[in-house]
């Protein structure tokens, strides 16, 4: 399946993924490349999460082909394609509400990693991540349960970073935050791009995946409808009209 392409650092080709007898994904195919950020778009219920939890190892059952980084991952473990390098954070957060900030952040903790050419990946400290997430460094020792929502999710994306991802799949990060953690959130998905780290998405919200994205994939019903440089998303009102508006 590898195109022979360095850059791509995650290939996903005939992806299905069932809960129970129903099924939720159709041959879903994408690619995402080294340092860039690809937004999954699509209403409520078009499987954008589900896609990020099958790429993860999540759902059992699924069928299809993933490689990450040359390795195949599709019958690998949650913890195994983690191990890889291959980072995920879920919408609902799940911090460690009786742990610190320090302690979540902590129990994340990886070795560094290299890209495949030997060259080192980005390294993430709770110093660094401080500077990411200037609200978190205020609070170092504040229990997780005692954060607001926002915060939380700062919290969720700095603890999978702590596991020096090469690549983050980050599910509706925008989603029911208050509009100045938006605009964080959307200043750390740049600044995570410009250290290399490469982020798959998924996305409802049209402005938000402007800001950060540069391509996209649109859903509908479990299967990709089309796929476009986020500019041509953004220009074409006929799709929008047709699988994103409300």
């Amino acid at each position: 399946m590898n195109t022979g392409n360095a850059d791509v650092l995650l290939q996903a080709r005939g992806i299905a993924a069932w809960y129970g007898a129903a099924q939720i994904l159709f041959d879903i195919g994408l690619d995402v490349k080294r340092g860039e950020v690809v937004a999954l778009m699509g209403r409520n219920g078009a499987g954008k999460s589900t896609t990020l939890k099958a790429l993860m190892g999540i759902i059992p059952q699924r069928a299809g082909h993933v490689e990450f980084m040359g390795h195949d991952i599709a019958r690998e473990a949650p913890y195994q394609i983690a191990r890889r390098g291959l980072g995920y954070v879920p919408e609902d957060r799940r911090i460690f509400s009786d742990l610190t900030v320090m302690e979540n952040l902590e129990v994340a903790r990886q070795s560094a990693r290299n890209w495949a050419d030997g060259s080192a990946a980005p390294s993430w400290t709770p110093e660094r991540l401080f500077k990411l997430f200037p609200n978190l460094g205020e609070m170092p020792q504040r229990p997780g349960g005692r954060m607001s929502g926002g915060e939380q999710q700062m919290l969720t994306v700095a603890r999978t970073l702590m596991g020096n991802p090469l690549l983050l799949l980050l599910d509706e990060p925008s989603e029911g935050v208050a509009p100045v953690i938006v605009e964080q959130m959307a200043q750390m998905i740049l600044e995570l791009k410009g250290h290399g780290v490469s982020i798959l998405l998924s996305e409802q919200n049209m402005h938000f995946a402007e800001l950060v994205s540069d391509r996209a994939y649109v859903l509908e019903k479990g299967q990709i409808r089309y796929q476009a440089t986020m500019a041509e998303l953004a220009a074409n009102d006929e799709v929008r009209r047709a699988y994103l508006s409300m």
